[in-house]
Protein backbone atom coordinates (compact mmCIF):
# COMPACT_ATOMS: atom_id res chain seq x y z
CA UNK A 1 0.00 0.00 0.00
CA UNK A 2 1.60 3.24 -1.15
CA UNK A 3 -0.68 5.97 0.21
CA UNK A 4 -3.09 6.13 3.12
CA UNK A 5 -5.21 8.71 4.94
CA UNK A 6 -5.79 9.04 8.68
CA UNK A 7 -8.74 11.10 9.89
CA UNK A 8 -8.54 12.30 13.51
CA UNK A 9 -11.15 13.80 15.82
CA UNK A 10 -9.92 17.41 15.83
CA UNK A 11 -11.26 20.25 13.73
CA UNK A 12 -12.97 18.49 10.78
CA UNK A 13 -11.48 19.07 7.35
CA UNK A 14 -13.84 20.25 4.66
CA UNK A 15 -15.55 17.43 2.81
CA UNK A 16 -13.89 18.65 -0.38
CA UNK A 17 -10.44 18.42 1.21
CA UNK A 18 -11.07 14.94 2.60
CA UNK A 19 -12.43 13.67 -0.71
CA UNK A 20 -9.42 15.12 -2.54
CA UNK A 21 -7.05 12.91 -0.55
CA UNK A 22 -9.36 9.89 -0.61
CA UNK A 23 -9.44 10.07 -4.41
CA UNK A 24 -5.64 9.80 -4.55
CA UNK A 25 -4.89 7.57 -1.55
CA UNK A 26 -7.99 5.40 -1.43
CA UNK A 27 -7.59 3.82 2.05
CA UNK A 28 -8.98 5.68 5.07
CA UNK A 29 -8.18 4.91 8.70
CA UNK A 30 -10.35 6.82 11.16
CA UNK A 31 -8.78 7.44 14.56
CA UNK A 32 -11.64 6.92 17.02
CA UNK A 33 -13.98 9.96 16.77
CA UNK A 34 -12.62 10.61 13.30
CA UNK A 35 -15.01 7.83 12.31
CA UNK A 36 -17.94 10.01 13.35
CA UNK A 37 -16.63 12.87 11.20
CA UNK A 38 -16.35 10.59 8.17
CA UNK A 39 -19.81 9.11 8.63
CA UNK A 40 -21.35 12.56 9.13
CA UNK A 41 -19.95 13.42 5.68
CA UNK A 42 -21.38 10.17 4.24
CA UNK A 43 -17.84 8.85 3.78
CA UNK A 44 -17.13 5.29 4.89
CA UNK A 45 -13.76 4.63 6.51
CA UNK A 46 -12.01 1.35 5.85
CA UNK A 47 -11.05 0.95 9.50
CA UNK A 48 -11.83 2.73 12.77
CA UNK A 49 -9.19 2.28 15.48
CA UNK A 50 -8.74 3.72 18.98
CA UNK A 51 -9.89 3.32 22.55
CA UNK A 52 -13.38 4.10 21.20
CA UNK A 53 -14.28 6.63 23.87
CA UNK A 54 -15.59 8.93 21.12
CA UNK A 55 -16.70 6.76 18.21
CA UNK A 56 -20.40 5.95 18.12
CA UNK A 57 -20.51 2.18 18.66
CA UNK A 58 -24.29 1.94 19.16
CA UNK A 59 -24.84 0.62 15.65
CA UNK A 60 -23.30 -1.94 13.32
CA UNK A 61 -20.97 -0.80 10.54
CA UNK A 62 -19.82 -2.42 7.28
CA UNK A 63 -16.16 -1.81 8.11
CA UNK A 64 -13.64 -3.03 10.66
CA UNK A 65 -13.62 -1.47 14.13
CA UNK A 66 -10.54 -2.12 16.27
CA UNK A 67 -10.66 -1.27 19.97
CA UNK A 68 -7.32 -0.77 21.72
CA UNK A 69 -7.79 0.35 25.30
CA UNK A 70 -4.09 1.15 25.83
CA UNK A 71 -3.93 4.62 27.42
CA UNK A 72 -0.18 4.95 26.92
CA UNK A 73 -0.76 5.80 23.25
CA UNK A 74 -3.27 8.23 21.77
CA UNK A 75 -5.58 7.41 18.88
CA UNK A 76 -3.25 8.90 16.25
CA UNK A 77 -0.41 6.68 17.47
CA UNK A 78 -2.68 3.66 17.19
CA UNK A 79 -3.69 4.66 13.66
CA UNK A 80 -0.10 5.28 12.56
CA UNK A 81 1.01 1.93 13.96
CA UNK A 82 -1.71 0.30 11.88
CA UNK A 83 -0.62 2.29 8.80
CA UNK A 84 2.94 1.06 9.31
CA UNK A 85 1.73 -2.55 9.64
CA UNK A 86 -0.09 -2.16 6.34
CA UNK A 87 3.13 -1.04 4.67
CA UNK A 88 2.04 2.49 3.80
CA UNK A 89 4.79 4.68 2.33
CA UNK A 90 2.99 8.04 2.36
CA UNK A 91 0.51 9.02 5.06
CA UNK A 92 -1.73 12.10 5.08
CA UNK A 93 -3.20 13.00 8.47
CA UNK A 94 -6.34 15.17 8.52
CA UNK A 95 -8.34 16.44 11.49
CA UNK A 96 -5.32 16.38 13.84
CA UNK A 97 -5.29 20.12 14.62
CA UNK A 98 -7.78 22.60 16.07
CA UNK A 99 -10.15 22.32 19.02
CA UNK A 100 -8.10 21.26 22.10
CA UNK A 101 -4.60 22.73 22.00
CA UNK A 102 -3.13 19.93 24.12
CA UNK A 103 -4.32 17.39 21.54
CA UNK A 104 -2.74 19.40 18.72
CA UNK A 105 0.58 19.62 20.57
CA UNK A 106 0.49 15.89 21.32
CA UNK A 107 -0.18 15.12 17.65
CA UNK A 108 2.80 17.24 16.60
CA UNK A 109 4.91 15.17 18.99
CA UNK A 110 3.51 12.01 17.39
CA UNK A 111 4.51 13.43 13.99
CA UNK A 112 8.12 13.41 15.17
CA UNK A 113 7.77 9.96 16.73
CA UNK A 114 6.65 8.31 13.47
CA UNK A 115 8.39 10.50 10.89
CA UNK A 116 11.21 8.05 10.15
CA UNK A 117 8.80 5.18 9.52
CA UNK A 118 7.28 6.65 6.35
CA UNK A 119 8.58 8.27 3.17
CA UNK A 120 6.11 11.11 3.60
CA UNK A 121 4.14 12.04 6.69
CA UNK A 122 2.01 15.16 6.35
CA UNK A 123 -0.47 16.78 8.73
CA UNK A 124 -3.12 18.66 6.75
CA UNK A 125 -5.99 20.96 7.73
CA UNK A 126 -8.20 23.55 6.07
CA UNK A 127 -5.40 26.13 6.29
CA UNK A 128 -2.36 24.26 5.03
CA UNK A 129 0.14 21.43 5.41
CA UNK A 130 2.70 20.66 8.12
CA UNK A 131 5.66 18.33 7.77
CA UNK A 132 8.84 17.60 9.70
CA UNK A 133 11.72 18.41 7.37
CA UNK A 134 14.73 16.24 6.60
CA UNK A 135 18.08 17.96 7.11
CA UNK A 136 18.20 18.66 3.36
CA UNK A 137 14.96 19.84 1.71
CA UNK A 138 14.69 20.79 -1.98
CA UNK A 139 11.21 21.18 -3.43
CA UNK A 140 9.10 23.39 -5.66
CA UNK A 141 6.46 25.42 -3.82
CA UNK A 142 4.23 27.88 -5.66
CA UNK A 143 5.69 31.39 -5.74
CA UNK A 144 3.72 33.63 -3.40
CA UNK A 145 2.95 30.83 -0.95
CA UNK A 146 3.07 31.79 2.72
CA UNK A 147 5.26 29.47 4.77
CA UNK A 148 6.53 29.22 8.32
CA UNK A 149 9.42 27.37 9.95
CA UNK A 150 9.16 26.29 13.59
CA UNK A 151 11.57 24.43 15.86
CA UNK A 152 9.52 21.51 17.14
CA UNK A 153 11.66 20.62 20.13
CA UNK A 154 13.90 23.28 21.60
CA UNK A 155 16.42 24.58 19.10
CA UNK A 156 17.31 24.02 15.44
CA UNK A 157 20.80 25.13 14.38
CA UNK A 158 22.62 25.88 11.14
CA UNK A 159 19.53 26.73 9.09
CA UNK A 160 20.19 28.01 5.58
CA UNK A 161 17.40 28.74 3.09
CA UNK A 162 17.00 29.89 -0.49
CA UNK A 163 13.89 30.81 -2.45
CA UNK A 164 12.35 32.69 0.49
CA UNK A 165 11.70 36.40 0.91
CA UNK A 166 13.45 36.41 4.30
CA UNK A 167 16.42 34.02 3.99
CA UNK A 168 18.31 32.39 6.81
CA UNK A 169 22.06 31.97 6.51
CA UNK A 170 23.50 29.46 8.97
CA UNK A 171 21.14 30.72 11.69
CA UNK A 172 19.18 29.19 14.56
CA UNK A 173 15.52 29.07 15.53
CA UNK A 174 14.59 28.38 19.13
CA UNK A 175 11.32 28.05 21.04
CA UNK A 176 10.61 31.18 23.04
CA UNK A 177 13.49 33.02 21.38
CA UNK A 178 13.02 33.13 17.62
CA UNK A 179 10.87 31.36 15.05
CA UNK A 180 10.47 31.64 11.30
CA UNK A 181 6.79 32.45 10.91
CA UNK A 182 5.14 34.27 7.99
CA UNK A 183 7.76 33.96 5.27
CA UNK A 184 7.04 33.92 1.53
CA UNK A 185 8.21 31.86 -1.44
CA UNK A 186 9.80 34.09 -4.10
CA UNK A 187 11.76 31.57 -6.18
CA UNK A 188 12.07 27.86 -6.90
CA UNK A 189 13.14 25.40 -5.83
CA UNK A 190 12.84 26.18 -2.13
CA UNK A 191 15.94 24.83 -0.41
CA UNK A 192 16.24 24.43 3.35
CA UNK A 193 19.12 22.78 5.16
CA UNK A 194 19.96 22.58 8.87
CA UNK A 195 22.46 20.81 11.13
CA UNK A 196 20.65 19.79 14.31
CA UNK A 197 17.12 19.76 15.72
CA UNK A 198 13.59 19.10 14.52
CA UNK A 199 12.29 21.64 12.02
CA UNK A 200 8.62 21.94 11.05
CA UNK A 201 7.53 23.46 7.76
CA UNK A 202 4.01 24.88 7.41
CA UNK A 203 2.80 25.79 3.91
CA UNK A 204 -0.43 27.77 3.84
CA UNK A 205 -3.06 26.96 1.24
CA UNK A 206 -3.37 29.63 -1.42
Amino acid sequence: MKELIILCNGEPPSKQLLQKYISSAGFLIAADGGGNIALDMDIRPDVVIGDLDSFRTDQSHPFKVIQQADQETNDLEKALSLAYEKGAANVYILGATGQRLDHTLKNLSVLKQFNEQFNKLYMIDNFGTIQLLPSVFDQKIAVGSQISLFPLSGKVTGITTSGLKYPLRDEALENGVRDGSSNEVIDNPVQITYRQGDLLLFVADA
